[in-house]
């Protein structure tokens, strides 16, 4: 139930929010002295929001990818 809350949140936020939040989880994933068990579940996040970022993108490279037909079909 957690990570579907966490998808959920992720769902509604800017690829800048979620760059900082990746940003913020790296910095504690990075520290020498990380609990485990928390780390674990950081690094589940930042699966979850790469998947977020890697529909994101997805999804904007098939919107340019459709203006671009429209525009050859347009000249």
């Amino acid at each position: 139930m957690k990570i579907k809350n966490n998808l959920e949140k992720s769902k509604s936020k800017s690829i800048k929010e979620i760059k900082k939040e990746i940003d913020t989880i790296l910095d504690k994933l990075e520290n020498k002295d990380v609990n485990l068990s928390n780390s674990i579940e950081d690094y589940k996040r930042l699966v979850e929001l790469n998947k977020q970022v890697d529909t994101f993108f997805k999804n904007r490279s098939k919107e340019i990818s459709s203006i671009g037909k429209k525009n050859q079909k347009n000249q």
